[in-house]
């Protein structure tokens, strides 16, 4: 269990179901998720999808399926709340609020490579008629280039589809406690069969999603990312990869006033 204070707001099977829907209550009732009638106030429907790391992309109008795949949703439709659930990857936000309509991605490496947000603009641009320029976009919290590590398989397939790939990544070299300890050793010609140091490589998701929304003609000026990498800030935020695992989801949300 998570506590209160965790504000866990996916079902795992470290909190109970009982905890998590009162922590989705009180969440949309702090972001304004609240209808008012005669008969008293209620909260807005919350339409969630099962994530599967894909490109997959769903309009949402009345009535809402109750089991949705994929990994976006947008609507034009006031009154709803579209969510994505995340502890690590990134959760992306668009608001076109010349057309008023709404969407948001989920974006780890696989949704990145298949370029999920900017499919996202596309079907925006086909359903709304929203145009790029008029969009604003927002990334929340998820891990960043600092803690991102991944694997040369990853930086092949980002090389594959991205002409940009290579300002996406960083290497760093492992510590090499005997070369620390005898750096003198190491001045002169490498022995047979001595390799190279290994090195770590790391991704800018948050830059790979932000080239992919100027690509499509999003102004740099209208993105607006989080400074808060969730590997670093356990403190305020969940990380599936810090926590290794045992963790709960945070939410992004965006809705239509009606």
């Amino acid at each position: 269990m998570y506590g209160k204070a965790a504000l866990n707001l996916g079902l795992t099977k470290d909190d109970s179901k009982s905890a998590v829907q009162r922590n989705r209550a009180a969440f949309l009732a702090e972001v304004g998720a609240k209808c008012k009638s005669n008969s008293g106030s209620s909260l807005w429907p919350l339409v969630m999808l099962r994530q599967i790391h894909s490109d997959i992309i769903r309009f949402v109008e009345p009535p809402v399926e109750s089991q949705l795949v994929g990994d976006g949703l947008v609507t034009n439709t006031p009154g709803l709340l579209l969510a994505i659930q995340t502890a690590d990857c990134l959760p992306i936000i668009l608001v076109d609020p010349k057309s008023r309509a709404v969407g948001v991605f989920h974006a780890g490496w696989r949704g990145t490579i298949k370029r999920i947000v900017e499919k996202g603009v596309g079907e925006m641009r086909r359903r709304f008629g929203s145009r790029a320029r008029d969009l604003e976009a927002a990334i929340g919290p998820g891990i960043h280039g600092c803690c991102y590590e991944v694997g040369e398989e990853v930086r092949e397939k980002f090389e594959s589809q991205f002409g940009y790939a290579a300002k996406l990544f960083r290497e760093v070299e492992e510590p090499d406690p005997v070369r620390e300890k005898y750096p003198m050793l190491f001045l002169t010609a490498r022995a047979p069969g001595h390799s190279e140091l290994p090195k770590k490589i790391f991704l800018d998701l948050v830059e790979a999603n932000r080239q992919q929304l100027l690509a499509v003609g999003v102004p740099a000026k209208s993105i607006e990312a989080s400074s808060l990498c969730t590997n670093c800030r356990t403190d305020l935020l969940f990380s599936y990869r810090a926590e290794k695992g045992k963790t709960g989801r945070m939410m992004g949300v965006v809705g239509i006033r009606p």
